[in-house]
């Protein structure tokens, strides 16, 4: 998912350069371009939006993980594992994409999935629709005990004193590290 701002911002960037997006979501955008484009002038004028070009190829495969992760997460089913899916989606071992990711990311793809769930878990909380139980399961943990622990010991606070305290503070999916 890629918010509509952040669609026009890097549409009109292309369009100042004469190029047309084909496609465009998290962490990936396909340009048609002609003879003319200028890949550094694009590159720069991108960076003085606020967005970035990845151009180092580990950095971008840890990018990659990360946005699988994410969708990974919005279609979870218990039946597949996370390195199953990771393989199978990135067409790489899952040997090099852990050790990959622990390089770029200084943490493990499992660690970087449970602050995933635990900002989801915020997310579901301030809709206020939902009980402790039924996130935790939504998140696809066995009990509300180990949801519970893993979001007071990366967040600090309770849940109930996160629902409670009403002042959410959040991180966006994409800006998780």
């Amino acid at each position: 998912m890629v918010c509509d701002r952040c669609k026009i911002a890097v549409q009109k960037t292309a369009e100042g350069f004469q190029a047309k997006i084909e496609e465009i979501q998290l962490g990936r955008v396909v340009l048609k371009t002609n003879h003319l484009f200028h890949f550094k002038e694009f590159k720069t004028a991108l960076e003085n939006n606020g967005f970035e070009l990845i151009e180092n190829p580990e950095i971008k495969l840890a990018e990659d993980i990360k946005v699988k992760l994410i969708a990974f997460m919005e279609e979870y089913t218990s039946e597949e594992k996370i390195s199953t899916y990771l393989s199978k989606s990135l067409h790489k071992d899952y040997t090099v994409l852990s050790k990959t990711f622990k390089k770029i990311e200084e943490q493990t793809i499992e660690k970087y999935f449970i602050k995933l769930k635990i900002e989801k878990a915020k997310e579901l909380i301030q809709m206020n629709k939902f009980s402790f139980s039924e996130i935790a399961y939504q998140l696809d943990y066995k009990t509300i005990n180990h949801l519970s622990g893993q979001f007071k010991t990366i967040t600090g606070t309770t849940m109930s004193d996160y629902k409670n305290n009403q002042d959410w503070n959040r991180t966006s999916l994409d800006k998780i590290v």
